[in-house]
């Protein structure tokens, strides 16, 4: 049996101004003169994901558990994927593959794939090759291709634990 979800995240995006929030990416810090308006990191790929197992899972919004972890003070993404991935486990099941796209018109983004393959497979517990990520900057239709804002989509399959 499996099962397969669909998450997306969105900020918008400015330049630093003495900020020491960094811009992250699948748990990435990605070292640009950019950062995210968010509360938490604003790892929109992360957050995305984290929708994406919840949604599999027949739950809501990742934000039933990010929003008071962060509220706490924990505003890593990577943690909001540890307790998804939790929750995962107890369902009975075991994250087989995920693909996610990027748009964002700025930061060009194809440079850091492959340390977010490497880093998600990490965390995931799943070879790089169940992992695919693309990034597109939107030819500059919209909003996010013009740069003033980053976007993820992330697709899960989940596979019943053995």
């Amino acid at each position: 049996m499996f099962k397969i979800g669909i998450g997306q995240d969105s900020h918008k995006i400015h330049k630093k101004i003495n900020s020491k929030k960094p811009l992250t990416l699948g748990g990435v810090i990605i070292d640009l003169n950019i950062e995210v308006d968010a509360d938490s990191d604003g790892d929109i790929l992360i957050h995305s994901l984290c929708n994406a197992i919840n949604t599999a899972l027949g739950l809501g919004s990742f934000d039933s558990y990010a929003g008071p972890l962060c509220r706490s003070g924990v505003t890593d993404g990577r943690e909001y994927l540890l307790v998804a991935i939790d929750k995962v486990r107890h369902a009975g099941y075991q994250v087989n593959n995920i693909s996610i796209s990027i748009e964002a018109g700025c930061p060009r983004l194809e440079i850091h794939l492959e340390k977010m393959v490497s880093s998600l497979s990490s965390l995931l517990k799943i070879g790089k090759d169940n992992i695919g990520i693309a990034a597109t900057s939107g030819d500059g239709l919209s909003s996010f291709a013009k740069g003033k804002g980053i976007q993820c989509f992330s697709i899960v399959s989940l596979i019943k634990q053995e």
